[in-house]
């Protein structure tokens, strides 16, 4: 699983703003004011989310590695959480959406699987040394973390209406970005002190921010009595893009495939790749992806203003378009220091893709098919996570480590050539 493909969705209930106590009724006819301070503290969900992903990424491959697994293989155990993503979530956010106890709809999911993904997290550095117990840790930490995702993204989408849904993205994606740059420099440094440490530190990191959402984020108990919306199905809402005479819908599915098929695979092969390549330890390894999150959380927050004076279009194409050259340059780069400032440029660019990405879908799709497109991108995305780990992989395995670059780069190059075919609408000025 990457930060990059865990981009939070914001599902908008119409008229509720957060306020310091709860949440409170704001007029349709004036936006309702953003409170920053209090969208932080939600944020806590994902910077929780985030500490964790960077850790297992960068420094899981390697013990497998260390196994003697080959590269393909790698990359298919890397995707299991992204499988478990397509069946699990959808039957989690549902049933999140549907009951009520005296915590909550979103914390008890919360509450079950923060603890789960934490104890099966830590116990992977104590059995990496065993194929089918490290395998059975790593599935432990998937279904637990796959069992309050969805609630978490749900929880956040509760408190904001659709005229602060950009803004609040970019605050999310800064605390996912700085979770993950804690993980990964943190993490790299842990690791060179004893395998289990970056563990241990970031399962307890993580509850710490779940336990501040548990104790400072309030559900709105109106959403209580908002009427369940019937769900078309995954397979109906596809057909129904295919079908429509209006192509945005799928170019703008396949461009998300594209590009997240080309960066999810980087990040499960980097650790491997500066090993093998660049020489360093996988610790060293992971540190080196603090650049790139870095300059993510830098542009996380501009990314959207950007997007909103030039289009989101143009921006995600310029992203797109320097993560090409990036790429392309890093398959030459066989210094460390070198790759630092590198992976410190692309972290901004990808930025600029990361952030619109959600938004320019609910542009194509239209407010009233919000929950039809919120789960089509979702499939595109954890589509991608599968497939392309697996397929960088094997081209891993047939050539050499170095590969991954070009991989990537050809990925990144037919997601920028789908997005020029797009016409992008004027974007809903209540989106």
């Amino acid at each position: 699983m990457v930060y990059d493909c865990d981009v939070l969705i914001i599902h908008p209930l119409p008229f509720f703003i957060v306020a310091k106590g709860g949440v409170i009724m704001a007029s349709s006819s004036r936006p309702a004011k953003m409170n920053w301070g209090y969208t932080f503290v939600v944020g806590f969900g994902f910077f929780g989310i985030s500490i964790v992903w960077p850790i297992f990424n960068s420094l899981i491959p390697p013990m497998l590695e260390d196994l003697g697994l080959a590269a393909g293989v790698i990359g298919f155990i890397m995707t299991w959480d992204n499988i478990l993503n397509m069946f699990l979530q959808p039957w989690v956010g549902e049933k999140s959406d549907r009951t009520w106890t005296r915590f909550g709809r979103r914390k008890p999911w919360i509450m079950l699987g923060a603890p789960l993904a934490a104890v099966f997290f830590i116990l992977i550095p104590f059995v990496r040394e065993h194929f089918l117990l490290i395998a059975l840790a790593i599935l432990g930490t998937n279904i637990g973390m796959a069992l309050f995702r969805s609630p978490t993204v749900a929880f956040l989408g509760d408190l904001f209406p659709s005229e602060q849904r950009s803004k609040a993205n970019g605050v999310i994606n800064f605390m996912g970005g700085v979770g993950a740059a804690v993980a990964l420099l943190g993490g790299g440094a842990l690791y060179k002190m004893g395998a289990p440490l970056p563990f241990i530190v970031g399962a307890g990191v993580m509850l710490i921010a779940m336990l501040i959402v548990l104790a400072f984020v309030h559900e709105p108990e109106e959403a209580e009595a908002a009427p369940a919306q019937d769900s078309a199905g995954l397979i109906q809402n596809l057909k129904e893009v295919w079908e429509d005479s209006d192509r945005r819908g799928v170019t703008i599915l396949l461009a998300i495939l594209l590009w997240f098929m080309g960066w999810n695979a980087m990040e499960a092969f980097f650790t491997i790749y500066a090993r093998n390549v660049l020489g360093v330890d996988p610790g060293t390894g992971t540190q080196m992806l603090t650049a790139f999150a870095a300059m993510l959380i830098l542009f996380a927050i501009p990314s959207g203003f950007i997007a909103t004076k030039f289009g989101r279009k143009r921006t995600i194409l310029a992203g797109l378009g320097g993560m090409l050259v990036g790429l392309v340059i890093g398959f030459f780069i066989r210094d460390a220091r070198l790759m630092l400032g590198l992976l410190a440029a692309m972290g901004a660019f990808w930025a600029l893709v990361n952030i619109n990405s959600l938004p320019i879908v609910y542009d194509v799709g239209g407010e009233e098919r919000i929950g039809a497109y919120t789960g089509l991108y979702y499939f595109a995305s954890s589509l991608a996570a599968i497939s392309g780990p697996i397929l960088a992989g094997t081209l891993i395995d047939l050539t050499n480590h170095a590969m991954i670059w070009l991989f990537s780069a050809f990925f990144m190059l037919l997601a920028f050539i789908t997005m020029l075919r797009l016409h992008e609408a004027p974007a809903n000025p209540q989106s």
